[in-house]
């Protein structure tokens, strides 16, 4: 762990997170919520189907769940590099299936699929909303969000199930579907509930992806406050950290060495393979128009993408005190002990020597402690949008995030301190 530089924590970013998190319980709903932000900030949303300047000043595009932007300072030539801040926006979750009514016993219920890389016990017994878009017949999209308790996944009762505590057992098609009234079987139902709380006709709704979110509020945690329990903190956080470390840079005009970016990635929780995934060519579609709009060439295009950076950001785990065995010996990040290095040699993560070097450099520049995670031989490593970003684009990239406990849980638990020292290194990191 490095502790160079003095950082005075600022709660009013986590505070601010909350907010973020709360209006954000779908990908759509987060990359709305960024873009909101970033207009404040100044920067304008532009259209792929649209020519691109060459301008100064920041911009976006957004697709489906995805964003990306970027800031080009004064004096930018067609050669400058990129630095740029990777997350993703989708959380594992449990979504709504293309025939959603069904029930059983004469109970009403939601047939739903499990997205992602789901701890299916995190999701029983928790009252649940429904979030996400509507499809219109005119092509075009509407966000919903019914922030309250529609459905709840019911657990067997444990006079029904008396070795329920010896291990729990869930088939993931019959275990799962959540209750949301009692009577037969209403075919169309949900999607005219939905549709009229988005007041729009049921009619008119064409295509849906909803998915299910806990009503339960983000909130401090612990006798002095200094944790933090949320859901979709990943990989939420990291999106949030990356917007106002590049709103923060953009607003003092940037460096003129580097032009900062933020990738905020969909569909990293299933493998990234999709038009707004990592494995797509979203990111590298822009950045070569960017290139190209500041009258570059393909030898431009190389130059720059031989000198630019990616830090991709993701959490990450902490030690657990309860699982002590299952961790490196020798790396036990802590919470509030500042953002974590990631590596694995076999490139499940992206870091390498050179990489590291960057990051210790982002830290000190920032002021900000930092630490290191490696996996355990014996247990299986996660990987992250790095890699991708690594072999898509030959960018040198670097793993890091924020070290948490209950990774992919419906509702997950991180150092209070940790979301300001990740955006306060990636600040560092943009201003390169």
């Amino acid at each position: 762990m490095s502790t160079a530089g003095t950082v005075f924590f600022d709660r009013s970013h986590t505070d601010d997170l909350i907010t973020y998190l709360s209006a954000s319980p779908s990908p759509y709903h987060a990359v709305a919520s960024a873009a909101e932000r970033l207009e404040k900030a100044g920067f304008r949303q532009v259209a792929e189907t649209e020519a691109w300047d060459g301008r100064s000043g920041g911009r976006f595009v957004v697709r489906g769940g995805a964003l990306i932007a970027w800031y080009v300072p004064e004096g930018a030539g067609p050669e400058t590099p990129f630095r740029v801040v990777g997350a993703h926006t989708d959380s594992p979750n449990l979504r709504v299936k293309p025939a959603p009514d069904t029930g059983a016993e004469g109970w009403r219920q939601i047939a739903v699929e499990i997205y992602g890389g789901v701890p299916l016990n995190t999701w029983l017994d928790r009252d649940l909303g429904l979030s996400g878009r509507l499809a219109l017949r005119d092509g075009s999209t509407v966000l919903v969000r019914l922030d309250e308790a529609l459905l709840r996944v019911p657990q067997l009762a444990i006079h029904l199930d008396r070795q329920v505590n010896d291990g729990m057992k869930l088939d993931r098609q019959r275990h799962l579907t959540p209750v949301w009234g009692i009577g037969p079987v209403d075919e169309g139902s949900l999607i005219e509930y939905v549709a009229d709380r988005a007041e729009v006709a049921a009619a008119e709704v064409t295509g849906w992806d909803l998915m299910v979110h806990d009503v339960q509020p983000p909130s401090y945690l612990g006798r002095d406050r200094e944790l933090l329990a949320a859901p979709r903190l990943d990989n939420l956080l990291s999106v949030h950290a990356g917007t106002a470390a590049l709103a923060a840079v953009a607003s003092a005009g940037g460096s003129g060495s580097a032009i900062p970016v933020l990738a905020a990635f969909d569909h990293e929780e299933t493998g990234s393979e999709s038009d707004t995934g990592a494995q797509g060519p979203l990111l590298g579609n822009v950045l070569e128009r960017s290139v190209f709009a500041r009258g570059g060439s393909m030898e431009d295009r190389a130059r720059a993408l031989a000198s630019t950076v990616c830090l991709s950001a993701d959490m990450g785990h902490a030690v657990h005190p309860n699982y002590g065995e299952r961790h490196e010996p020798g790396h036990h990040p802590m919470p509030n002990g500042g953002p974590i290095l990631k590596v694995n040699v076999n490139q499940r993560y992206s870091t390498d020597g050179v990489g590291r070097a960057v990051f210790a450099a982002a830290c000190e520049r920032a002021g900000v402690p930092w630490q290191t995670f490696v996996s355990n031989n014996a247990m299986p490593c996660g990987t992250t949008i790095g890699p991708i970003t690594a072999a898509r684009l030959g960018i040198t990239t670097v793993d890091c995030g924020v070290a948490a406990l209950s990774m992919h849980s419906s509702r997950e638990l991180c150092g209070a301190d940790d979301p300001f020292l990740l955006a306060s290194a990636l600040k560092g990191f943009l201003e390169g």
